[in-house]
């Protein structure tokens, strides 16, 4: 059965390695990626080369002006993204409503080519306490999904989000990728990458990326400032 899943892409190690896991479980992938006012933007362009490298069916992006909403150091230029710190609060880094917005073009993509599965790399283990990234959200959107969708109340379509690395530290996800032959040296997970992709590391994102590596005894192939 030719079974279709739409994959939340950033190009980033979380969303490759879902990507990947996608297709060894059969899934026929259509990845789905975002232009949102990221200061990053150079992520975009590398999604772009990852995806088309591992064969997707189709790879669509959208430009949302997320920017002009701010209130994210992602995304507004008033705020600048922080080195990594450990704490109990949700950082700045947080994008206000975005794994929401993400999601929902995803889910209506997925009723139009009349796919089941969407598959996501939220984290609750190495993340930055984002509240779009736990358990409970992910349980209510499958919720929503169904109630949301005319194929969801006319053909009782149950939509299914996958989270393959919700429970996985950061060390589990990259040997399952190394598992899986990804090349991790391909993509970029800074906040604060330049335009030729080389990561800061010092961000939350390259912190936990960082110690994946180190604590996996894997040689981290990140291209550094």
């Amino acid at each position: 059965m030719n079974k279709k899943a739409i994959i939340l892409f950033s190009g980033g190690l979380d969303s490759t390695t879902c990507l990947a896991i996608a297709q060894s479980q059969g899934y026929s992938c259509y990845a789905l990626s975002f232009r949102y006012g990221q200061k990053h933007q150079i992520e975009v362009e590398r999604a772009k080369s990852i995806a088309k490298q591992y064969g997707v069916i189709e790879h669509k992006f959208f430009s949302l002006p997320l920017d002009d909403i701010r209130g994210s150091s992602l995304t507004d230029v008033a705020i600048a993204v922080p080195d990594y710190l450990e704490t109990s609060e949700i950082p700045n880094t947080y994008v206000p409503a975005r794994n929401t917005i993400f999601l929902s073009f995803a889910l209506a993509w997925a009723e139009v080519i009349g796919a089941k599965d969407i598959f996501f790399g939220a984290n609750h283990l190495d993340y930055s306490g984002y509240p779009d990234c736990r358990p409970d959200y992910l349980h209510a959107f499958e919720k929503l999904a169904k109630l949301a969708t005319k194929v969801g109340i006319e053909d009782n379509t149950q939509f299914k989000l996958h989270a393959p690395l919700l429970y996985l530290n950061k060390v589990e996800i990259i040997r399952e990728g190394m598992r899986l032959g990804i090349d991790y040296g391909q993509t970029i997970s800074c906040y604060r990458a330049d335009d030729r992709g080389r990561a800061c590391g010092n961000c939350a994102s390259c912190t936990y990326r960082k110690k994946g590596f180190a604590e996996a005894s894997i040689m981290d192939p990140t291209d550094y400032l």
